[in-house]
């Protein structure tokens, strides 16, 4: 299974990767069939663990001085690695006002993005769904490196990569379902709306990959790009709404704990 995975081009790689992620983002969804609510505390600090977990994975596509091929005229190592990352901070942060979201605990007329009559549930399942959107793009531009023979470019570091964000989507499809719930959505659409916030990672996923394979130049500027635009979400969407409980140190402790989980799996499998 391993060997037949490891002779897939990079970007069925990528697709199959987003699909695990998706795919727990599903699993945590169903949580819904076992619980009607959630505690404030235990969703603050599900909600920090996934700002942590991202923060570490930020670091994990960065660009670093390996992410080159060696040939032609290259500019100064930071020139993409600042330039990326600050286009993908601008890029999540143009989506971020355009895409009409709503996060988790606010009334409806406190909704981001351009105004709509959407209804409530439409709005919380793609204030979830934006912060997906760099994740994916995160596992697909890690596994496009690959098939530019990197030395820095491992398919080890690509999957943990994809292994972590998996783990960190668990409570993210909590944090849609159950609320869907508490608001008296049935459990099956609960689940649906859940499971449906994580479908646009393997999307984002297969983009990142593609571009990369096929202008293999541009993946340093992919890798801080991608870095760029989780760390937007980050610090824009998930550390504010895991502390707007008050829960402050709980919210904070998840942070550490989702930090060094993702440090585990780099370390000891990356």
């Amino acid at each position: 299974m391993i060997d037949w995975f490891v002779a897939l081009n990079p970007i069925w790689q990528a697709l199959l990767a987003t699909c695990f992620t998706w795919l727990v983002t599903a699993l945590g969804s169903s949580a819904v069939f076992l619980f009607r609510t959630l505690s404030r505390k235990i969703l603050d600090a599900m909600l920090g663990f996934a700002a942590g977990g991202d923060d570490r994975s930020e670091l994990l596509v960065a660009p670093r001085p390996g992410h080159r091929d060696g040939r032609g005229v290259h500019p100064p190592a930071w020139v993409p690695a600042a330039s990326g990352f600050l286009l993908g901070g601008f890029f999540l942060a143009v989506v971020d006002r355009i895409l009409p979201h709503l996060h988790l605990g606010l009334p409806p007329e406190e909704a981001e993005g351009i105004h709509t009559t959407w209804r409530r549930s439409i709005l919380l399942v793609l204030a979830i769904t934006l912060h997906n959107v760099p994740e994916g793009m995160a596992v697909g531009v890690a596994f496009g490196a690959l098939a530019a023979d990197l030395p820095s470019a491992s398919l080890a570091g690509a999957a943990v990569l994809a292994l972590g964000i998996g783990i960190q989507n668990f409570p993210e499809g909590m944090a849609v379902s159950i609320p869907l719930r508490r608001e008296g959505m049935s459990r099956g659409k609960s689940f649906w709306y859940g499971q449906l916030s994580g479908v646009v990672e393997p999307v984002a996923g297969v983009i990142g990959a593609a571009a990369v394979v096929l202008i293999r130049p541009i993946l340093p500027y992919a890798l801080a790009f991608a870095a760029g635009a989780m760390i937007f979400v980050v610090v824009e969407e998930l550390i504010p709404e895991s502390q707007s409980g008050r829960n402050t140190d709980i919210a904070t402790f998840g942070a550490l704990i989702g930090f060094a989980v993702m440090m585990i799996l780099d370390v000891a499998l990356g």
